[in-house]
């Protein structure tokens, strides 16, 4: 009964009505496509590092994790990679030997992170290939072609098919040096790792430090990362000599902002609905003002200062859910719209990219954020109406009669 009189009372004047509820609305709708902006923004970030480079997790040796040297490789490293590819939950396995070089053109010189891959193992593994921006990826037989970032063509003042000198310490400590020809180039959302980084064949690499198969690292990719802490424990007590990491303590500032942006999202939603909290009591103050008789009545008639109380505290529920309900409404249709066609930001696109961020942001919200708002509005408006509930179970019915 209380609440079916708390809904028609807001009504009573619908102007005022509206314009707090437009307000709550309006507020949590922009609240909450800022907030699917951010966490899409970082949401991006990560699942663009994972399928770049990372996998869900990796394996090294634990001398190489202690020092990067090419003599530490993972040992019978053709074996691991095996028993993994008869795990259920893996979907693919990619072994990469890993070397520290220098990369040379005819103008210039720069460090790089040689990385030696096999082409169909790696493009299950990571989605490199849907990078390029020239030329093909390693999917020809032609010996020693390379692809590199564009930021390091730029640099070295390359161009698709021109010659690059890779230089590197081989296993007998003696320094290689070989000529490469870029097959293509590839532009990721981070120009650090498009200046650092080349792709060669692993092959071309054994046949230049004359050594049978080694792998430095091994990525995993998971049907899932549901379980993923699970499933490198599980690996871990399979491969006990080896150092196995998840993409979470491979990228462990990556894996702080994954953790923080959901306290990040409720402190910012909570702070738009501490605004509309003072709206909200200085609406249902005006209400209570203007009913002192009505208030009075009803308490001359019998009715409970509890029940009074309550009825002031709904009213705020009423107004508050039915303006957040919209508001949630509206948000979730307005970040699917964006979330499907994305935000071009290219604009700015060289200042993200020095962050590792995409110039396309895809706004996101996890689901379990409604829930906790639909609380958080609930809990605003108890909050906002505790004054006005105070000041209406004060009031003398013999007074508030005879005051209006």
């Amino acid at each position: 009964m209380l609440i079916q009189l708390a809904w028609k009372n807001i009504w009573r004047n619908k102007k005022r009505s509206l314009i707090i509820l437009s307000a709550i609305a309006i507020g949590l709708t922009c609240g909450l496509f800022v907030s699917a902006v951010m966490y899409g923004m970082w949401d991006t970030t990560i699942r663009n590092t994972i399928d770049k480079e990372l996998g869900h997790y990796q394996l090294h040796s634990n001398e190489y994790k202690a020092e990067n040297l090419i003599t530490n490789y993972i040992p019978n490293g053709e074996t691991v990679i095996d028993s993994l590819q008869m795990q259920p939950a893996v979907v693919a396995v990619s072994g990469r030997t890993i070397i520290e070089g220098i990369a040379a053109s005819p103008t210039s010189s720069g460090g790089v992170r040689i990385i030696g891959i096999d082409p169909p193992d790696e493009q299950k593994v990571t989605t490199l290939y849907q990078y390029m921006k020239q030329g093909t990826y390693l999917d020809t037989v032609k010996a020693n072609t390379i692809i590199i970032g564009e930021k390091l063509a730029e640099k070295l003042n390359l161009k698709l098919n021109s010659k690059i000198v890779l230089s590197f310490q081989g296993l007998d400590e003696s320094i290689v040096y070989s000529a490469f020809r870029i097959q293509g180039t590839f532009s990721s959302e981070s120009s650090a790792f498009d200046e650092t980084t080349v792709f060669v064949r692993q092959t071309d690499l054994f046949a230049l430090l004359n050594h049978p198969i080694i792998f430095h690292e091994i990525a995993v990719r998971l049907d899932s990362d549901k379980e993923l802490t699970a499933i490198s424990g599980q690996i871990q007590q399979n491969f006990p000599g080896l150092k196995v990491e998840t993409w979470r303590e491979l990228a462990p500032e990556l894996n702080m902002v994954n953790d923080m942006m959901s306290m990040y999202l409720y402190i910012f939603l909570g702070i738009i609905l501490l605004a509309l909290l003072f709206g909200i009591t200085n609406i249902m103050l005006m209400s209570v003002l203007e009913r002192v008789r009505e208030f009075g009545m009803l308490m001359a008639v019998g009715m409970k200062r509890i029940k009074v109380f309550f009825l002031v505290i709904f009213e705020a529920i009423a107004l508050s859910l039915a303006g957040g309900v919209i508001g949630i409404i509206f948000g979730s249709i307005l970040t699917a719209i964006f979330a499907h066609v994305g935000i071009d930001l290219s604009i700015v696109g060289e200042g993200l990219s020095s962050f590792g961020v995409s110039s396309m942001l895809y706004p996101s919200l996890p689901w379990t954020i409604y829930p906790t708002l639909t609380f958080m509005i609930i809990v605003t408006a108890v909050i906002s109406a505790i004054l006005p509930a105070r000041k209406a179970i004060r009031l003398k019915p013999s007074e508030a009669i005879r005051s209006f």
